[in-house]
């Protein structure tokens, strides 16, 4: 991915070359005297940002074209510069080419040659800085840029804006800056889709803790699970073979690692609410970005696909002598007789929320712990008693329930779970014998 440089300056026509804050370039790109004084970088309440049309990649070769928004409550006129490097050079080294639009131009890094479709920049300044020749009185501003025509590595896109209130002084105006990586198509990982566990339920959702199955393809070059040697104490690792994922930014805990799945457990976030974005590196390498809806809780019960019978899915409970709850023969090889009334049985779920003593995702729970949302059992509509409902001891972000079977008729029963006040969206049965 290469990060581009966009500033915005008080000059008129545009400021000299260096000044979007990339490496090599000023660090406080047009805040100090001759040019935008008085305000600290980024310290006037707004921002400036870049919107990609197909997101944080680039296809060698397919030009596309940036926008640039910059957002202050103050400003009544804007300009730019920005700048695009590989990051196998981030000081001096260009990554494709920028073509000026309406009251733009490209300046090449020794102030005196401006690039245009039959100009290039001359080898001994071959860094480009597109930036305004007049300034803007929108605040969305585009730019066209032509990636390299092979595959280069990875692009830093730096950009600086500014923000002027048009008073034709160099105070009172404010500079913002950011930078962005771009990846190339094809060759990094790329996400297609993120669920919640699927051996618990695809469509349960996200939530701090539980665990999420991401598909794709390039995600690792190896296939593994999580070993005990790539923990830390009680913590569970955030990297497997160089594979990391993060979830609103927060590195989350990798269990399972393959070319095509990733399974993670997310990590703990006070954030709910609203969409949070999901990233995976793959050495060294940024994946797109995947963002799913988040929530305090999103509570599913385990139940495998082979746990679905003629059509009917039935839930995994067991014994305390470890055979499952079902009717004998259910599955071929696999130990089963029904539960009865006054059977304790042992259920297991994820995402339901926090636990006291406190546990943090990505930790091996010690002991027992009580869910601290009140949660409540009903098979076939009769209320179960909760004997225990928190953290299974010795598994990382799995609960364990022990039920008393109520009285209830014979044969396969509904069960229903209300947890927080949210109610378990899945449709599972659990076999009572006579």
């Amino acid at each position: 991915m290469v990060p581009g440089a966009l500033l915005l300056y008080a000059y008129s026509n545009g400021p000299e070359a260096r000044h979007t804050g990339a490496p090599g370039d000023d660090p406080l790109s047009c805040t100090t005297a001759g040019c935008h004084a008085g305000t600290a970088l980024n310290g006037g309440g707004g921002k400036v940002e870049v919107n990609f049309p197909n997101g944080l990649t680039y296809s060698p070769g397919v030009s596309q074209t940036f926008t640039i928004v910059i957002t202050d409550s103050r400003a009544r006129r804007y300009g730019f510069q920005m700048t695009a490097r590989l990051e196998s050079d981030l000081n001096k080294g260009q990554a494709g080419d920028f073509t000026a639009g309406a009251q733009q131009f490209v300046l090449c890094d020794d102030n005196s040659n401006v690039r245009t479709a039959t100009r290039p920049c001359p080898a001994n300044a071959q860094v480009q800085f597109i930036e305004h020749s007049d300034p803007f009185v929108s605040n969305t501003i585009t730019v066209q840029w032509t990636p390299p025509a092979t595959n280069a590595g990875n692009v830093h896109i730096y950009v600086a804006g500014n923000a002027a209130n048009g008073d034709g002084n160099s105070t009172g105006d404010h500079i913002y800056t950011a930078d962005y990586v771009l990846t190339p198509q094809g060759t990094g990982p790329t996400l297609a889709s993120a669920v919640s566990a699927s051996a618990f339920s695809q469509n349960a959702g996200l939530a701090s803790g539980t665990w999420l199955e991401l598909y794709g393809s390039g995600l690792s070059s190896t296939a593994r699970l999580w070993a005990g040697s790539d923990f830390s104490g009680a913590i569970a690792p955030t990297s497997l073979d160089d594979v990391k994922v993060t979830v609103n930014g927060i590195p989350a805990f990798v269990d399972y690692i393959s070319p095509g799945q990733v399974n993670i457990q997310a990590p703990d976030d006070a954030v709910t609410g609203r969409s949070v974005e999901i990233q995976l590196t793959n050495a060294g390498v940024r994946s797109n970005i995947l963002t799913m809806s988040k929530t305090a809780i999103a509570p599913a019960l385990l139940a495998p696909s082979i746990f679905n019978v003629g059509g009917r899915q039935y839930t995994v409970a067991q014994f305390p002598d470890q055979i499952f709850v079902g009717k004998t023969g259910l599955i071929d090889g696999v130990a089963f007789r029904p539960a009865r009334p006054g059977d304790t049985i042992t259920i297991y779920g994820i995402g339901f929320g926090p636990v006291t003593p406190n546990t943090s995702a990505g930790t091996v729970a010690s002991g027992t712990t009580a869910l601290q949302n009140n949660v409540s059992f009903r098979f076939g509509g009769v209320a179960a008693s909760t004997v225990y409902a928190g953290l299974a001891p010795g598994a990382v972000g799995l609960y364990q329930f022990n039920l008393v079977v109520p009285n209830v008729a014979p044969g396969d029963v509904p069960i229903t779970v209300d947890v927080g006040g949210v109610a378990l969206s899945q449709n599972l049965l659990l076999t009572i014998g006579q």
